[in-house]
């Protein structure tokens, strides 16, 4: 799994999957909330296994590296 998440898409992903767990937690929103795993997961480590799919690279370190 090499990094393919930049700073400012990490960011977003974190924080997007934080406020689902929570809405969801508090009842907000129903069970499909917890789905903010996702984004905080691959904001956490930093790898989207959808990115390489698509060729897609958030992050400023060359693919070479």
């Amino acid at each position: 799994m090499k990094i393919n998440v930049g700073s400012t898409d990490r960011v977003l992903r974190i924080s997007a999957g934080l406020a689902l767990i929570a809405l969801a937690a508090t009842g907000i929103v129903g069970a499909w909330g917890y789905l903010g795993l996702v984004p905080l997961l691959t904001g956490v480590f930093r790898f989207c296994p959808a990115y390489p799919l698509l060729g897609m690279n958030t992050c400023g370190i060359k693919k070479d590296q």
